[in-house]
């Protein structure tokens, strides 16, 4: 894939005015150095990994971000490792945060996840109790953190508008509002740096979501998308995270590589 990039000269050397401003070359110089690196938000599953392909493509240098959250599946954890070594990112963060002291999800408290034995009985009428309250806004909260330090000015997050569980954190609107207030909260952006929050996938089905990482290459056998695994790391196959994942995979003509605890037909 051809792109187009504008470069400045490596022999550009750092100048300053008499008021110790930094010079506008350099600015700029300083700003395309930035714009090579890119957090990735990445959980181990299906829609963060091809995420991270995406960004690869797009000629960025990755930084994942993953969250050791109090998370009942954090097995998901294994799957991130295996996925940030497989795609050679520049370095691949685990950030230690503990949602449990406030619960409030099936995720992150002592309450059943719900399992059905169709994504057609997945209900789009009410937020599911799988619903983490407010994880995103922490999530890209670290990541904006992330970004400023080592120096990128674009943020990447798997979410979808289209084949997923009504989380409102997953819309349209939340992302550019977030976006907006990153760009008013932090010193790149006081400073010009305009960050920006890619979601390649929000308006893809799943079915489209598998084709594409498939067209770029991505193994979906190293990644886990279960809510509820077991000890070996097997998917349970009746979330909501799982069905979606399964009937991505049958939209799209192919096998879901990893392992379920029960024989999928």
């Amino acid at each position: 894939m051809l792109r187009n990039y504008a470069f400045v000269p490596a022999t550009l050397s750092c100048s300053f005015d008499s008021t110790g401003q930094e010079a506008p070359i350099d600015r700029v110089k300083r700003v395309l150095d930035m714009t090579r690196k890119a957090i990735v938000l990445l959980s181990g599953g299906l829609d963060s990994t091809t995420v991270l392909a995406i960004a690869k493509d797009q000629g960025f240098e990755p930084y994942a971000l993953s969250f050791r959250y109090g998370q009942r599946h954090e097995v998901e954890l294994a799957a991130a490792q295996r996925v940030a070594e497989a795609a050679g990112v520049a370095r691949h963060v685990v950030c230690g945060i503990d949602l449990r002291v406030f619960g409030g999800s099936a995720l992150t408290a002592d309450v059943e996840v719900p399992k059905h034995d169709s994504a057609d009985e997945i209900g789009d009428d009410e937020i599911p109790i799988t619903y983490v309250p407010a994880r995103n806004t922490v999530f890209l909260s670290f990541a904006l953190a992330y970004a400023e330090v080592v120096g990128a000015a674009d943020i990447f997050i798997g979410v979808n508008a289209l084949d997923y569980s009504g989380y409102p954190d997953c819309r349209p609107e939340y992302i550019a509002a977030y976006e907006q207030m990153a760009n008013l909260a932090t010193r790149a952006g006081v400073e010009g740096t305009q960050l920006k929050i890619h979601t390649p996938l929000i308006n893809l089905t799943k079915a489209e979501t598998v084709e594409l990482g498939t067209k770029l290459g991505v193994d979906y056998s190293l990644t886990l998308s279960c809510y509820d695994p077991d000890d070996d790391g097997r998917s349970c196959g009746h979330c909501d995270s799982c069905l979606l994942r399964l009937r991505g995979f049958a939209d799209a003509g192919l096998s879901d590589p990893v392992s379920y605890q029960e024989a999928i037909a």
